[in-house]
């Protein structure tokens, strides 16, 4: 099968949601489909205002058009709500072609913290966009079940995975030199440094030895005056933060607006357990449906998920991680595709079958 995937969040931007893609094109083109990215790298672009590091395509509807008449993609997939995003749901309308999306990112709460928009303003704004849609993947059931209430149709419950090679299992915290000689127990951050991802309640924590943040984000500059004897480490090659994962005793993940959390998969995989709030994202990454919590702590209080969560066992954290692949990811993915055929088309063939 020839897929179109368009996405504004690609290479090399660093965030989640372009972990999830590059690894779902490596995995569809295991099972044998052809996937063609369409990204912002192939058009003009300027920078996301307040999101320093993120590019976003200038006016792509034109070329964007071009480049799917060439393709003619059996299957249509806009992973991003962004000018990316808005363009290929327009060319589909446009020409009654079937496509599927999906929802991985909370904008309407960033929105929300960032620029005081409200949240029903931006929830009706995302319902339209994925009104036309097919199917709109959601990487956990809370946020489906929300998405639900809110008026969305067509949700279709996917998952994320990890690379557990990649992040390999230390059965005992790992030194990470280039950090310097690290007073025990290190309490680990990792992603962007953003309205969104409530660092600052990690930062407050009272809690014993060092805190470490991997990132870089509109916050950052703030954030390391206001808090200096914390280890900012910024950006690292993948390979580099799979050292600090396992050098860490256990990974906090203050977000309460995640729809995933992409970071605490990779830390458990490490064998380093996850500290978190009883949300969306690690519910789905922690919690089992019997209510067991498994790989972690979620509490109300975090800094007693925090004290918890170092008593958690790192060979728990592991087999937890195990439960999640990007294999079946990517077969779940392959399911929801629908056919980009004119939906007339679609009809008739359906009719003659």
């Amino acid at each position: 099968m020839k897929i179109a995937l368009i996405t504004d969040a690609w290479q090399p931007q660093v965030n989640g949601v372009v972990t999830t893609l590059v690894e779902l094109v490596r995995e569809l083109e295991k099972l044998g489909h052809g996937v063609e990215v369409i990204h912002p790298g192939l058009f003009n672009t300027r920078p996301c205002p307040g999101y320093a590091g993120i590019e976003l395509a200038i006016r792509p509807k034109a070329l964007l058009g071009e480049k799917l008449d060439a393709l003619r993609p059996d299957a249509i997939h806009v992973a991003t709500e962004g000018p990316l995003g808005w363009a290929a749901r327009g060319y589909c309308v446009k020409r009654g072609l079937r496509f599927t999306t999906a929802f991985h990112t909370k904008f309407p709460e960033i929105l929300n913290v960032a620029l005081k928009i409200p949240l029903s303003w931006g929830y009706a704004l995302f319902r339209h966009f994925h009104k036309a849609s097919s199917g709109v993947m959601v990487p956990t059931n809370g946020v489906l079940r929300m998405l639900e209430q809110r008026g969305f149709r067509n949700l279709r419950s996917w998952t994320h995975g990890v690379d557990t090679h990649l992040f390999s299992f230390q059965p005992q915290p790992r030194l990470y030199p280039p950090a310097g000689l690290l007073v025990r127990p290190v309490s680990l951050f990792v992603g962007r440094v953003s309205y969104e991802k409530n660092i600052e309640t990690f930062l407050q924590l009272d809690i014993p030895g060092s805190k470490v943040v991997c990132g870089v984000g509109p916050l950052e500059a703030s954030l390391k005056q206001r808090y200096p004897q914390v280890h900012w480490l910024g950006v690292l090659a993948r390979t580099e933060l799979a050292k600090v994962y396992a050098a860490a005793d256990v990974f906090v993940f203050p977000s309460k607006s995640e729809t995933f959390g992409l970071v605490m998969l990779e830390a458990m995989a490490s064998g380093t357990p996850v500290a978190a709030f009883p949300v969306d994202g690690p519910l789905e990454v922690l919690g089992k449906q019997d209510g067991s919590c498994h790989g972690g702590v979620m509490h109300g209080n975090l800094k007693q998920a925090c004290y918890n969560a170092m008593m958690v066992p790192r060979h728990e954290a592991r087999a937890r991680a195990l439960d999640f692949s990007w294999a079946h990811a990517a077969q779940l993915f392959e399911k929801y595709l629908v056919p980009s055929q004119k939906k007339s088309e679609h009809k008739l063939i359906a009719a003659d079958v």
